[in-house]
């Protein structure tokens, strides 16, 4: 049963993104509308969408609330995007929820002629699984921008966004107040934007979007904030001074200074949804067992193996830094994959002093470079550090293996494509075709 969903989901792979809320409305409205039937947390931005999702669903089912998480793209599993009290769903309940909704996107299809595309298919079960769990709240990724993305059919009681970079500028715009202006059309009339460290001409635009809407907007840095985060073995000992309370001595179990401020933003998030300040012992009981697959994963400690998602300039940058940070004396031997559009001059730049080797290899998506042409196009960026070529990631993995000396580590960063397929290959789970 579960082959045959994920066979149906597959077979809607290639038809490509729908900008607008046309179908995706069209086909929530014959389904009855299950996302109206709980609040919502909708979450943007160009970086750290995933982590922050999963930081308010730990957060919210400390404090008692059944949580349903809709996050993208998977890295094993596609039943890894939809996820109740953070544990993903079991297959069998997946595939069932696959079969319910196909229900409906046959007769929507049927009767529009209108195609429903592989990711508009996954949020509109993950709307509808929720509702059949009655759970108190959903916190709902976005796919790609805000303004047309699939999601944003739904209303949100509170909008976030985490960060605005250049990132998918052939979809979202040429400039970073494009893209702002994009990410904030998830802001619905009298919610809440709790909103990361932001330009400040985004600010302005946040700010002009609020006033628009009669939102609130709750800021990091002023109406909340990180008030202090000392590094500890294997995490963060951090203090947040939050828009209703102060949240002391917690414990972060994961790499990388960047999730502190992604933390710190979530607490925001949970503050807005329920109105008051959270229980303390509730926030240290939520971090402490915070987890962020793909994201700064240490997979390996000798040499240390580290996967991470970084896939544009501002993911690189804060990579490069949590890793000079984290791993000061370390050169890195790096294990790469790209999408065709990306920026390879902007996101290698900030890492190129810490690298010992590259492993160029390529990954399954039909946007990928070829092994061969990223190799190509990363030699004149990364100076007098040695490039290799092998197309096949896991053999790619090894070959890291033989390049690493005492002291060096081995990075697999590029493409969330890659990371996915490198992390199953290290753990012996499986993969599935993943339309991101």
């Amino acid at each position: 049963m579960y082959d045959d969903a994920v066979g149906y989901l597959d077979s809607h792979i290639g038809r490509g993104m729908h900008p607008g809320l046309e179908t995706m409305s069209g086909l929530l409205n014959l389904m009855g509308n299950p996302e109206d039937s709980y609040p919502i947390v909708h979450i943007a931005g160009t970086n750290g969408k995933t982590s922050v999702a999963r930081m308010i669903t730990f957060l919210c089912v400390a404090h008692g609330l059944t949580t349903g998480t809709f996050t993208s793209p998977h890295l094993g599993g596609v039943e890894e995007r939809v996820s109740i009290n953070g544990e993903v769903t079991e297959r069998e309940d997946f595939a069932q929820a696959v079969f319910d909704t196909k229900a409906f996107a046959d007769i929507y299809e049927d009767r529009t002629g209108n195609p429903i595309s592989y990711f508009e298919l996954t949020a509109a079960l993950a709307f509808s699984w929720f509702a059949d769990q009655a759970v108190d709240v959903g916190v709902i990724e976005v796919g790609l921008g805000g303004r047309l993305d699939a999601t944003n059919a739904a209303r949100a009681t509170v909008a976030i966004l985490t960060s605005v970079g250049m990132d998918h500028a052939e979809y979202l715009g040429d400039t970073i107040e494009q893209i702002a202006r994009e990410k904030l059309a998830i802001v619905e009339d009298g919610s809440i934007l709790v909103a990361g460290p932001l330009p400040e001409s985004v600010t302005e635009i946040a700010e002009e979007v609020c006033s628009e809407r009669s939102a609130e907007l709750r800021l990091y840095g002023r109406d909340f904030r990180l008030e202090g985060a000392l590094q500890g073995v294997g995490g963060w000992q951090i203090d947040v001074e939050g828009t209703r309370g102060v949240y002391e001595e917690i414990f972060l179990p994961l790499h990388g200074r960047y999730q502190t401020i992604n933390f710190a933003v979530a607490i925001a998030a949970v503050e807005a949804l329920t109105n008051r300040a959270l229980d303390s012992e509730a926030v240290i009981d939520a971090a402490t067992i915070a987890t962020n697959p793909g994201r700064m994963e240490l997979m390996e400690t000798d040499p240390p193996l580290i996967i991470d998602g970084a896939h544009n300039a501002d993911g690189f940058a804060a990579l490069a830094q949590s890793l000079a940070e984290e791993y000061p004396s370390t050169r890195w031997v790096v294990v790469t994959a790209a999408m065709e559009d990306k920026d390879l001059a902007s996101m290698w730049s900030p890492i190129a002093p810490q690298l010992l080797a590259v492993v160029a290899t390529q990954s399954e998506s039909p946007r990928a470079l070829s092994a061969a042409d990223l190799g190509a196009r990363l030699e004149p960026l990364v100076g007098d550090t040695p490039i290799t070529v092998v197309s096949d990631p896991g053999e790619a993995l090894e070959h890291a293996r033989t390049l690493a000396g005492e002291g060096d580590g081995i990075l697999v960063a590029g493409s969330l494509y890659l990371v996915g397929t490198i992390r199953a290959h290290l753990t012996g789970s499986s993969t599935t075709p993943n339309e991101r």
